[in-house]
Order: C-alpha cells, then sequence, then structure tokens
C-alpha cells in the first residue's frame, strides 16, 4: 500500500507515471506480484503543503512529492535498493528529480494485511506467491 502526496495541479498522465515508476521499483526489488498495486494519490492544495525551499543543504522545487510506503519488516538493504529504483524510475517515468522525493517506509507485522483473495503462507506470513522469490530467509523471519 502506497500514499502518494504532491500539490495539485498535476495530469493524470503524470500521476499514473508516477504510480507505475514506485510500483515497477517495488515489483522489482521487493518482489511483490504484479497485481499487488494499491496506491492512494492525493493532491493537495499548495497552501497545504509546508516546506522549506531547502532542506538538508538542497533547493526542493514546487514538485515536491511525499511517498509513504507499507509493507512487512525488510532488511535495510532492500529498502536502500528499492529507494535507489523508486529514484531512477520517477526520473524515467514521471521527470521527476530526486531532490523533489521524500519516502517513508511504515513497516507492519504481517498478520496486519488483508484483501479477499490474497492467500498468507503461515510459515512465512508473505503472500503464497512471493515463496518462490522470498527463499530460505523468508522462512526464518517468522
Amino acid at each position: 500500500m502506497v500514499n502518494i502526496y504532491m500539490r495539485e495541479g498535476t495530469t493524470p498522465e503524470h500521476r499514473r507515471n508516477v504510480s507505475l515508476g514506485i510500483h515497477r521499483s517495488m515489483v522489482d526489488v521487493l518482489k511483490v506480484p504484479q497485481d499487488d498495486q494499491f496506491h492512494l494519490i492525493h493532491e493537495l492544495k499548495p497552501e497545504n503543503v509546508q516546506t522549506q525551499p531547502v532542506s538538508f543543504g538542497i533547493r526542493r522545487g514546487e514538485g515536491a512529492m511525499f511517498i509513504q510506503l507499507f509493507f512487512n519488516d525488510r532488511d535495510p538493504g532492500q529498502k536502500a535498493d528499492l529507494f535507489a529504483a523508486i529514484r531512477e524510475n520517477l526520473r524515467l517515468y514521471a521527470d521527476v528529480p530526486e531532490e523533489d522525493i521524500m519516502l517513508c517506509v511504515v513497516e507492519t507485522n504481517r498478520e496486519n494485511w488483508w484483501a479477499a483473495g490474497r492467500t498468507v503462507n503461515p510459515r512465512t506470513g508473505f503472500d503464497e506467491r512471493m515463496d518462490h522469490v522470498l527463499g530460505d530467509t523468508a522462512a526464518t523471519t517468522d
């Protein structure tokens, strides 16, 4: 599940491309199933986005977006790879410069997820369609 917050005024095509770039990253890096895409795009009035024009020594643009990703626990290396893939894919798919991307992961326990049709492997806690990509690592994280 992903929340994407941006200032209002973007085109539907831009919003689709942002979602596509993020989802492609999650499929490639986290190995989530292709059909496991639940993205909520929130367009905010400019007065409802309060940021400093320069933060961490970098100028931020009006197109700055805040991306909140919810998923089960993953190791720091995998999250770093995901952040790199999102930065690259947002540049490729939606022409978003990396200085306008803020990412935050909210890790949740595996039992906190439900969707009709989803089958969870009780041994790993992940969608059973992911067992082939998780290998022994997931089996030992119970």
